[in-house]
């Protein structure tokens, strides 16, 4: 080595890593602040945490591992503003490979757990949601109301074209069955974007089970527009009413069904589904 120094050549020696300083300071934020940055207050966040915390916890503190707390926040700014991954990074001071691994990691824990919070509503509950509708919107035996929504994604290397939709972007087309409170309870995300909707939900798991179990008014029925075919339950509009009381039928139909639109405003402006971006061009997980 002295022959080397002697030569003019530079050694490296064993330095001590060097860690970036973490920004993030959530308990100097109000909720307001959070909700800004997150789209979740402060309970929100503790929640989302303490569903995927026991998933994502290293086991120990080596190279001062990410604490789930950190990892979820890292996912829902990504979530939030859909920015570059750079970008968070250094806005909550980590490396952009870091923020990747944070992404995924939460994205395929959250995704797991869809069964747990997307599900088909009880009996009882599906009498709480026909309550709801009527209330809502003056339209009786209604347990959800159907449509569908396009979520923009990057343009995937196979099969391209079929991603492209009606509007000339890349997308997929989900489906979505939702109750009075905006909460879905079906919901189907791996169709391209060129796919029409009565399509998706030929070939769903859902119609099966509403053929099988829906046979008469009494047992519930779903609203959908015009694009769906009407049947015993599932119910369209009037395309050319000719009576009083098909107008009524329609006013009443579109007043319940725009709860379903609704739903699909909120969602798009708390997450900018982003999520779904991610999972899909990344193909980490199948939805």
């Amino acid at each position: 080595m002295d022959d080397l120094l002697v030569l003019g050549f530079h050694v490296p020696q064993n330095q001590p890593k060097k860690y970036r300083e973490r920004m993030l300071t959530i308990n100097d934020l109000t909720d307001r602040e959070l909700r800004a940055r997150y789209r979740f207050g402060r309970a929100g966040l503790e929640f989302i945490t303490d569903i995927v915390r026991a998933d994502i916890e290293h086991p120990t503190k080596r190279s001062k591992a990410l604490s789930p707390e950190m990892q979820v926040l890292i996912a829902l700014r990504y979530y939030a503003t859909g920015s570059f991954m750079q970008v968070v990074g250094d806005t909550v001071g980590v490396d952009k490979s870091t923020v990747s691994r944070c992404i995924t990691r939460v994205s395929t824990v959250l995704a797991s757990k869809a069964g747990d919070f997307i599900k088909w509503p009880s009996e009882d509950r599906k009498r709480e949601i026909k309550n709801g509708y009527y209330e809502n919107g003056g339209f009786p035996g209604v347990i959800g109301c159907i449509d569908g929504t396009h979520a923009r994604i990057q343009a995937p290397a196979q099969d391209e074209p079929s991603f492209v939709n009606r509007k000339g972007y890349h997308s997929i087309n989900v489906q979505a069955i939702c109750d009075h409170e905006g909460r879905f309870t079906n919901l189907v995300a791996r169709w391209p974007g060129s796919v029409h909707d009565s399509h998706i939900l030929r070939c769903s798991k859902i119609l099966e089970h509403l053929e099988l179990t829906h046979k008469r008014v009494e047992d519930g029925i779903v609203l959908g527009d015009s694009g769906y075919g009407c049947k015993s339950f599932l119910m369209t509009p009037f395309m050319r009413p000719t009576e009083d009381c098909h107008e009524r039928f329609n006013r009443a139909h579109t007043k319940t069904r725009c709860c379903i639109e609704r739903t699909f405003g909120w969602w798009k402006k708390d997450s900018t589904v982003y999520i779904l971006e991610y999972v899909f061009t990344q193909k980490r997980l199948a939805l």
